[in-house]
């Protein structure tokens, strides 16, 4: 059985180098056998969160929400790619999550953060560890970190140079960590209902 990965993407800018880092990781997860997809928050294109999904009378949601619920109903694990605005998390992804919640619980998620600078996006990516758990996913502790961006991947999501090398390196052990938390948290939900 593979894997089904959600890799969320959420710049809304118009010269996005994170679409790299996501295009690099949603191939990375298929050559491993997942089944990998990008849902990048500017193509969904939900609003200002004003009433979350839950919030809807059952069928009158708007189409792209209710269709993004499904998937990540139907979800075995999650992946954020993350970009740092300010110390913080970009806001078209916050968005995007905080339209949800019950859809999320007991998965796991990842997180990968970039920056264009050396930080790399590493406060992004603290924060978002505990956004996620307060939305009831299990957080692996792997993480990637990039940055500069545009020294580790080029224009077509492809490693160059020691940063693309460090990066694949650092792939092998996000990826294996979340795909055994994805595995272990399929097994105990076959296993036992989820408490709520």
């Amino acid at each position: 059985m593979s894997d089904k990965i959600l890799v969320f993407y959420g710049s809304y800018r118009s010269d996005r180098m994170g679409i790299r880092l996501a295009d690099y990781l949603v191939a990375g997860l298929r050559a491993r056998g997942a089944e990998a997809e990008l849902v990048d928050a500017m193509q969904v294109d939900l609003p200002m969160l004003d009433r979350m999904y839950k919030e809807y009378p059952k069928g009158s949601a708007p189409a792209p929400m209710e269709a993004l619920a499904e998937k990540i109903r139907n979800a075995d694990a999650f992946v954020f790619v993350t970009g740092e605005y300010n110390w913080g998390p970009q806001p078209g992804l916050k968005n995007l999550t905080d339209h949800f919640l019950e859809e999320w619980f007991w998965r796991p998620a990842a997180v990968a953060s970039y920056s264009a600078g050396r930080f790399s996006g590493v406060r992004s990516g603290t924060v978002w560890h505990s956004i996620l758990s307060e939305m009831g996913m299990v957080v692996v502790s792997s993480t990637l970190a990039v940055g500069p961006i545009s020294q580790t991947l080029d224009a077509d999501a492809k490693p160059t140079g020691g940063a693309g090398e460090a990066l694949d390196r650092s792939f092998v052990r996000f990826a294996d960590d979340l795909a055994w938390w994805t595995e272990a948290a399929r097994a105990q939900r076959a296993k036992k209902a989820p408490p709520y």
